[in-house]
This record gives structure tokens, sequence and C-alpha cells, in this order.
């Protein structure tokens, strides 16, 4: 998580901080250098993740030099990186189109794009846990220009917080449609809110999140939804926990999802720990049979 400075003001982030807060950071290229080659050493990570705020002082050129950099020092290392909201961001500092942003950044070295930003595809939702973000169809046209650059990407849906049973059905609804249209998507992850320290708590909103059934649910649902369309559906662990994970592999998931070190934006939550090596993994897979 490059930096935590963010305009947007989602009402289900506890990562996030204004401009000039005194908790707000942005990570140097120095230092991200430092955390990958950390990981590296200590886990030979196969893959970056990279995410952070909506940070309106960053140009495009502060993510090719990250980008640059890390497949020049880690050429083992793939960048997985950016949700389509901060495309979104980036295209409006630059004053540029999204597409051209997501060309540029493929070629510094790209290679595919998380499914964050989506939480649920339906602008009824959006208005009351993100009105300064994208909309669903930006999301969509966001993702569908990635794969007309030869970008995949994989798909989310946050749950279990103000949205219905039909706005659910609507969001599976349009990532069918677009997956059908493109085959851009890998995986789809569904994951629950987390509330805690969120503002959408502090209003009242939502005090807790979805419990386990609502993840089995979602997991087999998903996996009857998208059957021959999308090849994977991840457990979720990093909100639901080891052993949810563990259910999840029997109810439809087929991914229990990848090693996570350094993660920041669930963490900020408290709701439980978000590292996980990848004997953890292993072991956790061949405790339930496999």
């Amino acid at each position: 998580n490059y930096t935590n400075v963010c305009i947007t003001d989602c009402k289900f982030c506890a990562f996030y901080r204004p401009p000039n807060h005194d908790e707000s950071y942005t990570l140097t290229l120095d230092e991200i250098e430092s955390r990958v080659k950390t990981a590296y050493d200590l886990f030979k990570i196969r893959q970056v993740l990279i995410q952070g705020g909506h940070n309106p002082d960053l140009g495009i050129e502060y993510y090719e030099d990250s980008f640059r950099m890390i497949r020049k020092k880690f050429p083992q290392v793939g960048v997985h990186g950016l949700s389509t909201s901060e495309i979104d961001t980036i295209a409006k500092v630059e004053k540029s189109s999204t597409k051209e942003i997501l060309s540029r950044l493929k070629d510094a070295g790209l290679q595919s794009l998380p499914g964050a930003g989506a939480e649920i595809l339906t602008d009824n939702v959006k208005e009351i846990i993100s009105p300064k973000k994208i909309t669903s169809d930006e999301w969509l046209r966001i993702i569908e220009e990635a794969h007309t650059l030869g970008i995949p990407a994989s798909a989310t849906m946050m749950y279990g917080h103000v949205e219905s049973n039909q706005d659910i059905a609507e969001h599976f609804r349009k990532i069918v449609e677009l997956q059908k249209k493109t085959g851009v998507f890998m995986a789809f992850i569904p994951w629950s809110f987390e509330p805690n320290n969120t503002q959408m708590q502090k209003e009242g909103i939502i005090n807790f999140g979805a419990g386990g059934v609502q993840l089995l649910k979602m997991i087999a649902i998903s996996r009857l939804v998208f059957d021959g369309l999308i090849p994977h559906i991840q457990s979720s662990w990093l909100t639901n926990g080891i052993g949810m994970a563990q259910l999840a592999l029997q109810y439809g998931a087929d991914d229990f999802g990848g090693t996570l070190i350094g993660e920041e934006v669930v963490s900020c939550t408290g709701s439980r720990s978000t590292e996980l090596t990848d004997k953890k993994i292993i072991d956790s897979i061949h405790q339930i049979g496999y």
C-alpha cells in the first residue's frame, strides 16, 4: 500500500487519510524497493499487489518509475496493481484518458489489474457507501479497456453492508455480461465488509459485518453463476479467516488466495491478522484433505 492519502472519502474504508493529515504517508521509490526486497528475500514472492488511496499529488511518473524499478530489480516478481478508481484518479491528474494511462502503465510493467473498486456494481449502493468514487459503468468500462490492451483482471464483490439481494444479483449479471464479451477475468473474489473504524460504523449505518454462512452462500452462488466463465473462485481468507477459507474450498472455491505480507487496508479495521505465508496456506489446504 504505497499511500494512504485519499480524497474520495469512502465510508467503508478505515485505511485512508485526507491530504496533510498527521497519519498520512506516501512511500518513496526506495521504500517500495525495500519492501519488495524484504518480501522476496524472506518469502520468494512471485507477485506484488500495489494499491493505495486516490492521491492527487501523484502523477503517472510515480507509478511508471515504481513498476519499472520492480520489473528491473525483481524480474521474477509480477506487478498486479491499481484499482480502476486509482486509474481514473491518475487520468484526472494527468488530464488524460484512462485507456492512455493503462497503456503507459502496461509499458512500464503492469501485468494485471485487481478487481478492487467494484464493491457492489449498482449506483444506488455506491451513492451511500462511496459517492465520490467512479460509477458502476465507469468501473466496467475501465476493465474492458484493460482487456483491449491485453491486461487481464480479477473481479470482486464487497458484500455485507447496505446491499440487497437484488443488488447482488445485478452485480453478478454485470460481471457475467462483461466476461462473456471479453474473457478478461481470471478470478472472482467475494469478500465481506469489515465495519470496524469505518465512517459507516460511526454513522450507525451498519454495526457488524456478514458472517460465515453468508460467505459460503456467496462462494456457492459464484461457482454456479460463473461456471465455465471465470476459471477461479477465491476463498477470501483475508476478511473471513483461515477456517472459513478452508470451508469455502468445499463450497465451490478452488483458490485459497495468495500470501500476504505488509497489508494495511483490511488490517486498519483491526479484525484479524493479515499476514499469511505460503507454508501456512499449504498446511491449511492439507488439513482438509487436499
